[in-house]
């Protein structure tokens, strides 16, 4: 755009730069006229004074036009302004939201570690709450709040494993993801039924590697083999969590546990 301006700033100027030796010329042809008849002499001004106001309206055309294309530009600059406003302002917003996501997983993780506790206080008490689906609001992250709340505040964990199973598959692309089938896993382990635990651990490692999660979910695949008496599978996945999460708490006690196999 600006180099559009400068355009037509040069297109106006080289116009002016032709029209004034042309209107120098005009008037030496003015002051020049004093020989022939008077007639002649009438004749010869009245055409330079055409030709000059014909000059000028081209100027004032050209000027007009250079104008229009000003203000053009200058509503361009606005609206770009403007667009670039909006862009920086959706920057803002998504790692604000990155942002809270970081802090919802970090608290989620301090959470995972409470939740065997709280299952295993409650025992079967929650057995005996409603087992139907909680009505979902379509909002992925209340309704992950809601199915959470049902284990760290209500102590309903068979209602909870039922709101957990339906958001996984209503949220397939939701970053809580890893936390909800952790949660599940977490579940299932206390009330032992072990291979249901280890379904949800192993689909924490393999659909999300990356988690935070992976690392204590690999490692509980882990102890549940290691109770099912199952030695050489215990120790390759041990291993695994060695090899994959090291310097990680979960990588130190897969050594601890290898160690005593």
């Amino acid at each position: 755009m600006i180099s559009n301006f400068r355009r037509y700033l040069l297109s106006l100027s080289l116009l002016i730069g032709v029209a004034a030796p042309w209107a120098a010329n005009a008037q030496a042809s003015i002051s020049s006229v004093g020989s022939g008849s008077v007639e002649d002499r009438v004749t010869t001004l009245e055409r330079i004074s055409n030709a000059q106001a014909q000059l000028l309206q081209q100027l004032q055309q050209q000027m007009s036009d250079n104008q229009s294309d000003i203000d053009s530009l200058r509503g361009q600059i606005q609206q770009n302004t403007y667009q670039l406003n909006q862009v920086v302002e959706r920057q803002k917003q998504i790692y604000q939201q990155i942002d809270s996501l970081s802090s919802g997983n970090k608290g989620e993780q301090q959470a995972a570690g409470d939740a065997s506790a709280a299952a295993s206080a409650g025992g079967e008490a929650g057995a005996a709450a409603s087992s139907g689906t909680p009505v979902q609001s379509g909002d992925a992250n209340s309704d992950y709040n809601a199915a959470v709340a049902l284990i760290l505040e209500k102590k309903q964990y068979d209602q909870a494993i039922t709101a957990l199973q339906a958001w996984v598959k209503r949220y397939p692309d939701s970053t809580y993801q890893p936390n909800a089938n952790y949660w599940l896993g977490q579940l299932f382990y206390n009330k032992g039924k072990k291979d249901d635990a280890a379904y949800y651990y192993a689909t924490v490692v393999k659909n999300y590697p990356k988690s935070p999660k992976a690392s204590e979910a690999l490692l509980k695949v882990g102890v549940i083999m290691q109770e099912k008496n199952d030695t050489a599978k215990a120790k390759a996945v041990f291993q695994q969590v060695i090899k994959l999460y090291p310097n990680t708490d979960s990588a130190k006690q897969a050594q601890k546990r290898l160690s005593g196999l």
